[in-house]
């Protein structure tokens, strides 16, 4: 189907002249002008007109042809789809942080990888619309300048370096992104100058003298009220440091420009009072409230060159470089395809749906950002939610310590889905979780291995029973239900919608128990009702239960397989292939009780032995 450019122009030169045009230009820049006119002048007026628009529409697609990725020809690919329907609804967006380059990635980026990348596997099981997930590395600042400069390596060539080891890792832990963004990438500069022009061009930029205590490590200034002098225990030398973050800041005198934070106070508390979901935990967003109630000071948001050469430099003023937090925040907008044609994004993935980040960057995100997209009159996120941190021995985890968890190491030892769960499982939204070994065998054994894994062969392997034959006729049937059964049922039945409902409320960690407290249960149904050994009753009744009780095993696998596929991807395609699921019938909506009563044969051998099993034992539990 041709891209169609569309223009109706309708333009009265006089009472008796009515003109008419109707423009379109055809995928390969031919003009189509039918012209109806009474004034043979205005016709050749219009023709050479035309001519000019003609060359320029070809220069046009010439131009769009030759640069496939730039934003010009995704918007027209989109405006020629022969589908417009998938482009209708607005895609689920979520985003992680761009990570910095200035270390490898450890056990906390995996966290953060894995709770977004859940949150979009979420998304596309319940498939009400198409779903996004944006990650990157955040490559500019002084914290990278200086790190590079340590390693004694071209700034550039350090961030190509290190910026695959944090792709490599989203891939190592199955992480399902659309996008690995770079603050180096073309686009993303674009995005950033014209961002800073905007909020230049409604006056919210002005340039003055700063001075304050700046810390690298935070990218940060400090007020006076906010560091404290401490004598350094590894080097015995006294140095300032930050009350919030304990990092060394310097002390800086500079010219540079500013925003003008302090204009968005009230509009900030309004936005929180309207919004009481807009900052998730409760407890990180009452803290953000007080902190804005406090005042806000106006932000400086540039360094001079001079001293921050490695970034991206401030439009029409190349002596200064552009905050790093300002070029990283607009990351977002450049997935969606920044600068928007209509200045909101309809159209696109914008905005994000939400964005999840780390508790120590909750400043940046939940105070700045919205007053930056306020600033430019954009739609704002629809939440941030917050995480808390991993610590190893109730210590907060750092390279000079020694007591940083390797991810990768981590994923070899125990495997993907293994340490997905576990990150899910124990991982804290509000609080700090401690990192621990041997928590996550004690899961693996008990809740997984002896949990999912025993009840899923229990079922799929019996010699003396068909799952297919249990699943038609067990559907509807009621066994003489104890108080046991019945309690199994009803929670099996209510399920789903309390699964959504923990997601709806971000907390897919409550989501996570809720389905292994169903697993549970399900083993004590089927212990209670000895289903091993009344199988061996010849009496009609007898057979007719032991169906109705492996349906119900079954169905909880099925149920709890399919819920359970945002968190263990991998581990769960092969459950429900073990359970013969048809794989156009593994969606939210055929998580309900009786949803499905196609399946019952497995896709493919089941094989034998403990290594066969969904989960085997581990080779190491040291």
């Amino acid at each position: 189907m041709p891209f169609v450019l569309d223009g109706h122009w309708k333009r009265s030169l006089d009472p008796q002249i009515h003109v008419q045009i109707h423009v379109k230009i055809q995928k390969f820049g031919a003009l189509c002008l039918p012209v109806e006119s009474k004034s043979s002048p205005f016709t050749r007026f219009v023709s050479r007109a035309m001519s000019i628009l003609e060359r320029q529409a070809r220069a046009f697609f010439q131009l769009s042809r030759a640069s496939k990725g730039s934003r010009i020809w995704r918007r027209c690919c989109q405006s020629a789809s022969p589908n417009p329907s998938k482009h209708t609804l607005k895609p689920y967006y979520v985003t992680t942080p761009i990570f910095y380059v200035n270390a490898a990635p450890h056990v906390g980026h995996l966290y953060t990888f894995v709770l977004a990348d859940i949150l979009k596997r979420w998304a596309l099981l319940c498939g009400d619309r198409p779903a996004v997930m944006l990650t990157g590395t955040d490559e500019h600042g002084m914290k990278v300048q200086r790190a590079a400069q340590k390693a004694k390596t071209d700034t550039k060539l350090f961030c190509d370096q290190t910026m695959l080891q944090f792709d490599r890792l989203a891939r190592k832990a199955n992480i399902s992104y659309n996008r690995f963004i770079r603050t180096t990438d073309p686009d993303h500069k674009e995005a950033v100058q014209h961002f800073w022009r905007e909020l230049n061009h409604r006056g919210y930029i002005y340039e003055s003298k700063h001075e304050g205590w700046y810390s690298v490590s935070d990218e940060t200034f400090f007020p006076q009220s906010a560091v404290h002098l401490i004598r350094d225990p590894a080097t015995g030398r006294k140095i300032m440091v930050s009350k919030e973050t304990g990092r060394e800041v310097e002390w800086t005198s500079e010219t540079n420009y500013h925003f003008r934070l302090s204009a968005f106070r009230y509009r900030l508390l309004r936005l929180y009072d309207d919004n009481p979901g807009f900052v998730v935990p409760a407890t990180r967003m009452n803290h953000v409230i007080q902190e804005v109630k406090k005042g806000l000071g106006d932000l400086s948001i540039s360094r001079p060159a001079e001293r921050l050469t490695w970034g991206i430099r401030v439009p029409n003023d190349d002596s200064q470089t552009i905050y790093v937090w300002l070029d990283a925040l607009v990351n977002y907008l450049t997935q969606a395809g920044y600068p928007f044609a209509d200045r909101t994004g309809s159209g696109t993935e914008w905005p994000p749906d939400v964005q999840v980040i780390g508790k120590d960057i909750t400043k940046f995100h939940c105070i700045y950002w919205p007053a930056f997209l306020m600033a430019l009159n954009l739609p704002l996120p629809t939440q941030i939610l917050t995480h808390a941190h991993w610590t190893m021995n109730h210590a907060k985890m750092s390279k000079s310590t020694g007591n940083v968890v390797n991810p990768f190491f981590a994923i070899d030892r125990f495997d993907v889905d293994t340490m997905r769960f576990y990150m899910a499982y124990d991982g804290g939204i509000a609080d700090d979780t401690d990192y621990d070994n041997y928590y996550i065998i004690q899961r693996y054994k008990k809740l997984l291995q002896g949990g999912i894994g025993n009840l899923a062969s229990r079922i799929t392997r019996g010699k003396r029973w068909s799952v297919h034959e249990s699943v038609r006729y067990g559907a509807g049937q009621d066994l003489e239900m104890e108080p046991m059964g019945k309690d199994h049922r009803t929670r099996l039945a209510k399920l789903r919608a309390q699964v959504k409902h923990h997601f709806g409320s971000s907390n897919p960690r409550e989501a996570l128990h809720h389905i292994m407290d169903v697993l549970a249960l399900t083993h004590k149904f089927i212990t209670h009702y000895a289903v091993w050994r009344i199988v061996n009753d010849p009496n009609e009744k007898a057979q007719r239960d032991v169906k109705i009780i492996i349906y119900y095993a079954a169905e909880s696998l099925r149920i709890c397989g399919i819920l359970l596929q945002p968190f263990m991807p991998s581990k769960m395609e092969r459950l429900l292939d073990m359970l013969g699921v048809d794989e156009t019938r593994r969606s939210y909506g055929y998580a309900g009780l009786g949803s499905d009563l196609s399946y019952g044969i497995p896709k493919g051998d089941l094989g034998a032995g403990a290594d066969t099993s969904l989960f085997p034992p581990l080779t190491s539990e040291l």
